[in-house]
């Protein structure tokens, strides 16, 4: 069945204990298994929590729920809302937290729930998403969190480049372990976990400047795409293609390839920018916006180009190409483009078994 997503378990292995082995040369003692991506693909999760992870960590409870009998702690990484605070500390053993009501919120639902709730505190270091403004009184925020019953504070932690693009730096994780003495200084509190970022905090482990005492990381693209995410640049070690998209050529015809008629909006709202190349072999894929961002996707074959598309299907140019009706074409895919795929129903996974 197709378009189907071809999951390869063996490079998904490699690809993590790569990962997990340069982290540990860095002091990375704990380290969650960013989930996200997988959009809850239970088979893959169960898979890599295999491989020497500490944590599992998802931005969706929904998720979370769906990895219960899995034997790891479970993290919601998405800041909790609120009206779902009763289902972070059902589904969650750890949330990341910035605002002092919803812990507030977290603390009620735990004591009736009979549990103790863990928080990461996560400070802004500059990105501009989530966390307390690092040059803001924040130790009051501290004191008080930790005088609920419900709650154990942890760590602190902060996120980088998913908005910014700011990079993570010795200097600005310095930061961070500035936090932690304050709050051991001034409190007396003493925090198990300092967690330095994501998959842009790789080009630190190998160059090995990742300043001690960050404890934790939280990854997820490294591990799937084989890349660090503040330059793209590939990890020695890694496959890039552990996962291929395959779509099924439904049309391949001589057309031109600039449109005839009066040219108005596309089914997206667009005008188009097209360019008259003269004839052109014209395919069509089985696979649509619906499913993917047309952007996020790049042909294994080089002599297929993407044109565009629609909802429900992929304009591809085959003039250089020798494809016939009935083939399946094959993409690499970058990660919002595999976030993409792996949440649409319509693309069938399938499962390149790793070899034991």
């Amino acid at each position: 069945m197709y378009p189907r997503l071809l999951i390869d378990f063996q490079k998904l292995r490699t690809n993590a204990e790569t990962i997990l082995k340069l982290a540990k040369e860095n002091g990375i003692t704990s380290f969650f298994l960013v989930t996200k991506v997988l959009a809850g693909y239970v088979p893959a999760v169960e898979m890599l929590a295999k491989c020497g992870f500490t944590h599992l960590a998802d931005s969706r409870i929904q998720n979370l729920k769906k990895f219960a009998t899995l034997p790891l702690p479970k993290v919601m990484l998405r800041l909790p809302m609120i009206s779902e605070a009763g289902s972070v500390v059902r589904y969650a053993d750890i949330s990341l937290n910035s605002e002092l009501l919803t812990i507030a919120a977290l603390n009620d639902q735990a004591l009736r729930q009979n549990k103790v709730h863990g928080i990461i505190l996560m400070f802004d270091l500059g990105d501009l998403r989530e966390g307390l403004f690092y040059q803001d009184a924040y130790l009051e925020t501290v004191e008080i969190i930790s005088k609920m019953a419900g709650i154990k504070l942890l760590g602190i932690g902060t996120n980088l480049t998913c908005y910014g693009g700011i990079i993570p730096t010795p200097e600005n994780l310095q930061i961070l372990l500035d936090i932690k003495k304050r709050i051991k200084e001034k409190l007396g509190i003493s925090l198990e976990l300092v967690s330095g970022g994501n998959s842009s905090t790789i080009p630190l482990l190998i160059n090995h400047t990742l300043p001690k005492g960050i404890n934790n990381l939280r990854i997820g693209e490294a591990i799937m795409l084989g890349r660090e995410t503040a330059f793209g640049t590939p990890i020695p070690g890694t496959y890039p293609d552990a996962f291929v998209l395959e779509a099924e050529l439904i049309e391949s015809q001589t057309k031109p390839s600039y449109p005839i008629g009066t040219m108005g909006m596309n089914s997206f709202g667009e005008i188009p920018k097209i360019e008259d190349l003269g004839l052109m072999k014209r395919g069509i894929l089985a696979i649509g916006k619906q499913d993917v961002a047309i952007e996020n996707l790049f042909p294994v074959d080089e002599n297929v180009e993407v044109l565009g598309g629609s909802s429900d299907h992929l304009l591809v140019n085959l003039t250089k190409a020798n494809h016939i009706l009935g083939n399946r074409l094959s993409f690499l895919v970058n990660y919002p483009g595999l976030l993409q795929l792996m949440t649409s129903e319509y693309v069938k996974k399938n499962i390149k078994k790793a070899t034991l």
